[in-house]
């Protein structure tokens, strides 16, 4: 009897968790539903609570060097304490909101190169190894975005590469503590002026805000720099614009002589106060966010490990891909 207990505290005979997604597909605002599924192990278990919780890659700058951390953004109970009986099946349903500005990870239907999430799940087991399980999620664009993103398309810009960065930028609605950037190499028709673009979206229920960070090539008598350009467009105008139109219109704007100090036409109210740099070539100001803790901080070290570990074996082989036709890959 000594034995089991022992054996239990490590988590051999304990209970198992195992957690279905109704759909692992969603879009941000929206919801993802399921049943986090327990079965009793060996003995009875004491069970303190369920936990569940959106988790996903995320570069973190650290002294002069910059890695790549587990971050969870976004958790809920799903269950306060509970006793399972040995071989106890158990189905607990939810419903988790899935953030605003949860990080888009899948265009037309294919994974965003270098992008990752996962539905972590985690049972907390009196007086033993806690247990824990992990389910890819893909959350697709709203509408909104998919024009935008499509207007990019239609423009010539080739999808190169996309990511998570910790941080803030200042003057937005942020509230996740870091932001996404698509990054395009640039259009032929715009390659004289720039040589790489970043597109990030702050989502709302309102409306988005639309940061453009341009690679501005340097002339004859200058050096190249970044250029900034920042609008806003409302859910409600989906189906009311020309999006090639208007994007061309934010491109040539923000590359213009002043695009980098003002912003005064294009679609949408544009935002003054643009990201300062941060980084060498330019990335928008970084703080530690609201709410900014990472990996190990967010997690528990322990957990974050964990964490990390799991979403590295849950996309093992997925190197995410490139979207749509004319979307090019890594060059």
């Amino acid at each position: 009897m000594v034995f089991k207990k022992m054996l239990s505290a490590f988590g051999v005979g304990g209970p198992s968790v195992d957690t279905v997604l109704a759909n692992p597909n969603t879009r941000p605002g929206l919801t993802l539903d399921g049943n986090v599924n327990l079965v009793g192990g060996d003995a009875p278990a004491n069970i303190e609570q369920v936990v569940i919780g959106l988790v996903t890659r995320v570069e973190i700058e650290g002294g002069d060097s910059e890695y790549a951390g587990v971050m969870e953004f976004h958790r809920m109970v799903v269950s306060g304490p509970l006793q399972l009986a040995p071989k106890q099946q158990l189905a607990i349903p939810f419903q988790l909101p899935v953030p605003w500005e949860t990080p888009i990870t899948d265009v037309y239907g294919q994974r965003l190169h270098g992008m990752t999430m996962g539905l972590r799940t985690e049972l907390a087991i009196a007086r033993a190894i806690d247990k824990s399980d992990l389910d890819q999620v893909n959350v697709h664009p709203l509408p909104v975005h998919e024009q935008i993103l499509g207007a990019f398309q239609q423009l010539g810009f080739r999808f190169k590469h996309a990511d998570l960065e910790r941080g803030h930028i200042r003057g937005s609605q942020q509230t996740l503590p870091f932001y996404q950037e698509i990054e395009f190499f640039a259009a032929p028709q715009y390659a004289q002026a720039i040589t790489e673009l970043e597109l990030t979206f702050v989502t709302s229920p309102h409306g988005v805000e639309v940061v453009l960070e341009c690679d501005k090539r340097g002339g004859f008598l200058s050096s190249g720099h970044d250029v900034f350009g920042r609008y806003t467009v409302s859910h409600a105008d989906v189906d009311r614009v020309d999006w090639v139109q208007v994007v061309d219109g934010w491109l040539r704007e923000t590359t213009s002589t002043y695009g980098n100090l003002r912003a005064s036409s294009g679609y949408g109210a544009p935002t003054h106060g643009y990201p300062m740099h941060g980084k060498g070539h330019g990335h928008h100001g970084r703080g530690p966010g609201m709410g900014g803790v990472v990996a190990g901080a967010a997690l528990g070290v322990a957990g974050g490990l964990v964490a990390g570990e799991l979403l590295d074996d849950a996309f093992e082989g997925d190197d995410g891909g490139d979207f749509g036709g004319d979307f090019g890959g890594d060059e």
